[in-house]
């Protein structure tokens, strides 16, 4: 499973997918995903602890997928990706969400107990969007911008943004003041947009810190002066989500599907489920179709409903694959 946002851009050029400065096109599910198939023997307790980015698709995927097997009775609790590597450790969830990769101190102390790393399988494509009021008409913003709103260390060298005058905003915006919204230190995606966006530079203690990626976007949404990060499928009517840049001056990345594919939208990433699969072993049933679901066609229909976007077909064949032939790193 060494599929990176970044390597998928040679394959998407190759397919003939849109570049970045094109209009996007509707999001549909790879043409190539196969139709999900029930499967006879399916019942039992499915449970399902982590990622709060991930906590409404788990959601509707286990609402699909009880719907094809009303025996199954499942259980969803999203308060942070940092709660799933002890769950699954612990035999509480059999399934991981978690929106970020698991860090090696949380896969040594699962090999720890059994031996073996957990199996990280990539379940749709987020682009971890910067969302403004929806009346905030800014044009975009550039990862040292992002630096000087959130970060006290702005390793990205820029100033420290205060107003949102600074970032080139007009008229009665100009003056006021920025508030900026983010996650709690147990999420995937305040890890994620440190080392990503702040490359790994301290929060300033400013920002308002949320127990989850739908209260920062009601605080943006509430406030004409906020900004926050979130993945893009939490995204409402009330905010915007703004086009970035890597570098100043360059031109702004809108947070499509194209753009999370083809690699130029700088925060894009995939949103993972790990389970525990002992190697060379077929995996439980009962997990091991939970996921088959999620990598289907159907499953990948939800992803895109939930306002994710879907995978290509070969980075879900490749998690479909692990469950059936996964060999210890």
């Amino acid at each position: 499973m060494n599929h990176t946002l970044q390597s998928l851009a040679l394959l998407v050029f190759t397919a003939g997918i849109a570049s970045a400065q094109q209009a996007a096109a509707p999001v549909t599910v790879d043409a190539k995903l196969p139709d999900y198939a029930v499967a006879s023997g399916v019942s039992g307790n499915l449970n399902s602890v982590g990622s709060d980015t991930l906590n409404n698709l788990m959601t509707f995927w286990a609402e699909g997928f009880k719907a094809k097997y009303p025996n199954v009775n499942t259980q969803v609790e999203g308060k942070g990706s940092g709660t799933a590597p002890p769950a699954l450790t612990s035999g509480a969830a059999q399934v991981g969400p978690m929106s970020r990769e698991m860090k090696s101190s949380e896969s040594a102390s699962f090999a720890g107990k059994f031996g073996y790393k957990p199996t990280k399988i990539p379940v749709a494509i987020d682009a971890l969007a910067v969302f403004v009021h929806k009346d905030n008409d800014l044009k975009g913003l550039s990862l040292s911008q992002v630096d000087g709103i959130f970060s006290s260390t702005r390793k990205r060298g820029g100033q420290d943004i205060a107003t949102w005058g600074q970032v080139g905003a007009s008229g009665a915006l100009a003056g006021k003041t920025i508030s900026a919204f983010g996650r709690n230190s147990a999420s995937g995606t305040y890890g994620f947009f440190k080392d990503n966006a702040l490359k790994n530079g301290d929060y300033k203690s400013s920002v308002k810190e949320q127990p989850g990626s739908s209260s920062v976007v009601q605080g943006v949404a509430a406030d004409l002066g906020a900004v926050g990060y979130s993945g893009i499928g939490y995204k409402t009517s009330g905010v915007r989500a703004v086009p970035l840049t890597i570098k100043d001056g360059d031109a702004f990345i809108e947070p499509s599907y194209e753009n999370c594919l083809n690699g130029t939208y700088p925060l894009a990433r995939y949103l993972y489920v790990y389970v525990n699969k002992a190697p060379g072993k077929d995996m439980d049933k009962l997990t091991s179709e939970f996921i088959t679901f999620v990598l289907s066609k159907q499953g990948q229909e939800v992803t895109i409903k939930d306002g994710y976007y879907p995978l290509p077909a070969d980075v879900a064949a490749e998690g479909r694959t692990a469950l059936k032939y996964y060999s210890a790193e």
